[in-house]
Formats: structure tokens, sequence, C-alpha cells
């Protein structure tokens, strides 16, 4: 378990993390979300000690980082893929680091296998594509088998056999009980694998909630209707605050109604529905309704369309 608790980093008048709190629970993937800039990887540097707390605390486990005497046993990272030595190779770079911890040459074989690096595992790091550089970051992640996985941006570079993999993997470890805890721009794949969301805007928390509220509690998404009296419950739901789209002569789009309220007008009125489903909006919309004023960096064009939704 990683346990944030009122934690502010400041680098001399710039607030990067501000007050900020949150949970990752073992048995969850926990998608930590943000803009660019919102302090998400400073956040992931506190955690295993890489950057020092201005004020509150961040536990692993129940303990500072720097206070266990085997990490990699407890937690897992990947926060840059690349900050392996070019010259040494795969096998070399995980020797070298299950030495550090006692960790056994039989491991070592594991992950290497798992992360699909067998046939280059005896190759120059400093060959490597991008994706292969994730894999081999995953794989130092999962060395020590640990409880807590915190990875950065691990789908970076992959193709979609790789995206798959990932997104398989961290499902896996967290149905066996760790805390996996994942940061990525890809609002879709985070959507496929995401338990629960923590989604900070300059440094603070916006949002600590699960991947179904949050696209449910945000909205607008509208109700879809089928029946074959379609004009007739048009003109049954029509109101000063609904809006009704039609795609298809026996199909209406219906927002400002619940799908409870609709159901009950047309059964009130002898309206037989052939469906009544509540469109959830996607996660990277709501996503951007939600960060829409904290975005530190935001292309003109950008910029105007949210002048114009204002």
């Amino acid at each position: 378990m990683i346990e944030v608790r009122e934690l502010t980093k400041r680098y001399g008048d710039k607030t990067v993390v501000d007050n900020l709190s949150f949970t990752v629970k073992p048995g969850e993937v926990t998608g930590f979300l943000g803009p660019n800039g919102a302090g998400k990887s400073t956040t992931m540097r506190m955690v295993v000690g890489l950057d020092a707390p201005t004020k509150g605390s961040v536990t692993v486990n129940g303990k500072v980082y720097a206070k266990h005497a085997a990490p990699l046993h407890e937690i897992g990272t990947l926060l840059e893929a690349k900050s392996v030595h070019p010259g040494r190779s795969a096998f070399s770079h995980l020797t070298t680091l299950a030495h550090t911890h006692g960790i056994p040459r039989k491991r070592v074989d594991e992950v290497i296998e798992l992360a699909g690096l067998t046939s280059v595992a005896g190759k120059r790091v400093g060959a490597f594509s991008l994706g292969m550089g994730q894999r081999l970051g995953i794989a130092s992640a999962l060395l020590g088998d640990p409880a807590i996985i915190m990875l950065d941006e691990p789908v970076n570079g992959l193709d979609p056999e790789g995206v798959l993999w990932v997104r398989n993997l961290l499902r896996s470890l967290a149905d066996e009980g760790r805390a996996v805890m994942l940061s990525s721009h890809l609002m879709s794949e985070t959507a496929l694998i995401a338990d629960h969301l923590v989604i900070i805007g300059r440094g603070r928390l916006l949002a600590d909630t699960t991947v179904d509220d949050f696209t449910r509690q945000a909205g607008g998404g509208g109700v879809k209707v089928a029946t074959a009296e379609a004009a007739r419950l048009r003109a049954l739901l029509a109101g000063p605050d609904v809006t009704i789209s039609s795609a298809s002569a026996e199909e209406l789009l219906v927002a400002g109604r619940s799908a409870h309220e609709i159901g009950a007008i047309a059964a009130q009125h002898g309206v037989a529905l052939y469906e009544l489903t509540p469109q959830a909006v996607s996660l990277e919309t709501a996503f951007m309704d939600l960060t829409r004023d904290v975005v530190e960096y935001q292309s003109a064009s950008a910029d105007a369309a949210a002048r114009k939704a204002a």
C-alpha cells in the first residue's frame, strides 16, 4: 500500500505538489492522472525517495521507502525506461540489480522471459528500441516480486501486442492482491485497466474515485431510447431543459431526463420501448472537463475551444 498524506513539494516559490493525500490499495489498479505539469512525476519520485517532501509524508507498506532494508521486495518502479547504462546488456542490468537484494539468478531469467526479452537479453541496451526499453523497465520493476508496482507511462512505445501484454499483466498483478499504481496519458487504456482514479491538477487533488463513478458523475451522455413511436415519445419528453436528437427513425438520444423518468413517461402513455440505455461519457471526456481550468500547457486551438465551450 502507498499512503500519501498532505504531501507538498516546493522548488523556490513554485509549488509543484500541494497538500496531496490519497491511498493506493492492494488488489486495485489505481490510475494516477493529470495534465502535463500537474505534479505526477514529482509525486512518484517522492514515493521512492528521489525527491524529499517540503512537508507531509508518503509511506510504502507502512514505512518511508529509505527505511526498507530491501526496497525492491516492497515496490517495483518504472519511472524512466532509459535510465540504464547503454553499454550493459538486459541480462547484466537485471543481474546487477538482483545482487543488491540477494535475488537469485532464477528470478532474473523469469522476468526476462515474462517481459519477452529472451532473444535480446544479451544485447546492449543502447541498441534497444523504445518498446524494448519499456519491457526491460517493467522487468526491473517486477524483479523483487514486490507487493506494489508503480509505473509511469508503461505502454509508451509499445506495439498493440505489447500494450495488451501490459494490460493483462497489471490486471493479473492486482488480482493477486498487489497494489498497482499507473500513470498514463492514454485515457482509453486507463479506462480498460484501472479500478480507481486519482486525478491531480497543478499539484492538487481533483478526484479520488472509481472509474465508473467518475464517468457517471460527469454526466452529459444522455439516454438512448429505441421505440416504434419515436415522434410521439419525443413530444411527450420535450421540456425547457431537455435536448432530443435522433440517429434514425426509431432512435432518440435524450439529454435532460434520466432513464427512470423516460421509462415512467413511456409506460404512462403506453409507448413500448425496445431500448433504454444511459450513455456514459468516456473517461477522456470526463477528464478533459475536470482538468480544463488547471491545464498548464495548452495549445492555441484547445484554448479557443475551451473559451467557446465556456
